[in-house]
């Protein structure tokens, strides 16, 4: 990646250079002469072609001052002159080429025109020698003498626009070397976070999870980075989970089949006779294994979102009273009380949720023997119906000593008991809290958990209301 930037970079510096220098070169000629000759005169050359040009259409000079001073700019007065203000030579216009002074002689030399001074004079023979012949047909028709000022020829335009062209090319090499080297630097500078992104993600692709990148900045690269870390922290977060859980499951499946293989062993050593009373805990056990089987069978079938639910209008008022009834006999053997409490905003009437009978027993089953294992006795338990225009809320408090601050984040997590040392019958499986959070997402609705003011854990169920 690092060499195609470079490449590219180059290439589009390259491209500039020659762009700029060919455009250089072609405009450079036209930019002297506008610059040279504002008056319109573009070269020495040209001049002796147009006085030739005038001489072949008029065949006399008659005339030519006007031609001149119109076309080239050489206007009477406008060469060389002597100014009170300066005390020395000076140009009093941009006549002709940048002050140049200007003399037009017939072919006997009689000056006939001269931009410079209007004495008649003629031209010696050393000045006739210096001059330009101009002809017409071969003949020599009259003489130009340039003096002083910029002389301009078509040479000299040709040799400076080499010398514009060479120097412009050696700025392009300079400009491109530079640019070059800056483009090396921010390549290097580009591709170093993606190279060390690639080694992580090489890396988390093994089995590393624990690969972080470096965030440097805001920008696209930063924010692929934070999403690699956030994915490689999900990763690493998963599979701590996955190796708790498999231990879990292990844990939880051990105790039931060693007792199960006690039992039966005693049975066939003739330690226990064959009868009920040593048989009925071989079938507790069992029931106990496939209650946690079809447990995690319910939860693996909400997580892959193929869990079936058979929905329908059910009114909430009744199905929990309905719930509740079944636990009282729970409730009275601990000498607790189950009571009941709801509360309607607004309009009154039946509060209708849409969602399966049997699931949804099994959430406030779930729920209502949780706040009975963990309410001491005498204790109550309170389950709260609050009626919404949009949802039914219904709250279920225990009189317990609340969740630990610490457990609460964790509280619906699978196989996770708040006592690590509460042994299976006090405290279940783990399972229960977590499949009816998943069972309440079921249904678009949420479940939560958190410590009363006064005491005691309040596990909060919502549900969407039929309207």
């Amino acid at each position: 990646m690092r060499t195609k930037l470079i490449l590219s970079f180059a290439l589009v510096v390259l491209i500039s250079i020659v762009g700029v220098v060919e455009i250089a070169r072609y405009t450079t000629a036209g930019e002297i002469r506008a610059f040279m000759f504002p008056g319109g005169m573009m070269s020495s050359d040209e001049l002796v072609k147009s006085l030739e040009s005038y001489y072949q259409q008029h065949l006399s000079w008659q005339g030519v001052e006007e031609m001149l001073a119109s076309r080239h700019g050489y206007g009477q007065g406008q060469g060389w002159g002597y100014g009170a203000q300066s005390g020395g030579a000076m140009m009093n216009g941009y006549g002709g080429m940048m002050g140049q002074r200007l003399r037009l002689a017939n072919a006997a030399g009689e000056i006939i025109y001269d931009n410079a001074s209007s004495l008649p004079a003629e031209l010696t023979a050393n000045e006739i020698a210096q001059a330009i012949p101009l002809k017409n047909n071969n003949t020599v028709v009259g003489y130009l003498l340039l003096e002083g000022g910029m002389g301009f020829t078509r040479a000299d335009e040709s040799r400076l626009v080499t010398r514009l062209s060479k120097a412009a090319i050696l700025a392009g090499v300079l400009a491109g070397v530079v640019a070059l080297a800056i483009a090396l630097i921010l390549a290097y500078g580009l591709v170093k976070p993606v190279q060390e992104l690639t080694l992580a993600a090489q890396k988390l692709a093994k089995g590393d999870l624990s690969q972080r990148v470096k965030i440097t900045g805001k920008d696209e690269i930063g924010l692929l980075g934070m999403t690699f870390n956030q994915m490689a922290e999900s990763l690493q977060k998963a599979e701590v989970m996955r190796k708790a859980l498999t231990a879990d499951i292990a844990h939880e499946l051990r105790n039931p089949l060693a007792v199960q293989r006690a039992t039966l062993e005693a049975l066939l050593d003739g330690v226990y006779p064959l009868n009920f009373e040593y048989i009925q805990p071989i079938l507790e056990q069992n029931q106990l294994l496939t209650r946690m089987v079809e447990d995690l069978r319910t939860l693996a079938l909400a997580d892959a979102g193929q869990l079936s639910l058979e929905k329908i209008p059910v009114e909430m008022m009744e199905f929990c009273k309905r719930v509740m009834d079944t636990f009282q006999p729970q409730a009275q053997t601990k000498g607790q009380k189950i009571e009941l409490e709801t509360f309607a905003e607004g309009e009154s009437g039946q509060a209708f949720v849409l969602g399966d009978p049997q699931r949804l027993e099994q959430i406030l089953g779930n729920l209502i023997s949780n706040a009975i294992r963990y309410s001491p006795p005498s204790g109550v338990v309170k389950i709260s119906i609050h009626v919404k225009s949009k949802e039914i809320v219904v709250q279920i408090k225990d009189s317990g000593g609340g969740i630990p601050a610490d457990a609460l984040p964790y509280i619906f997590d699978r196989f996770y008991r708040v006592a690590k040392s509460r042994s299976r019958d006090e405290g279940g499986s783990g399972l229960g809290l977590a499949i009816a959070r998943q069972l309440a997402q079921a249904h678009q609705g949420s479940l939560t958990a958190e410590n009363a003011a006064e005491g005691g854990a309040i596990f909060t169920l919502r549900l969407p209301r039929m309207v």
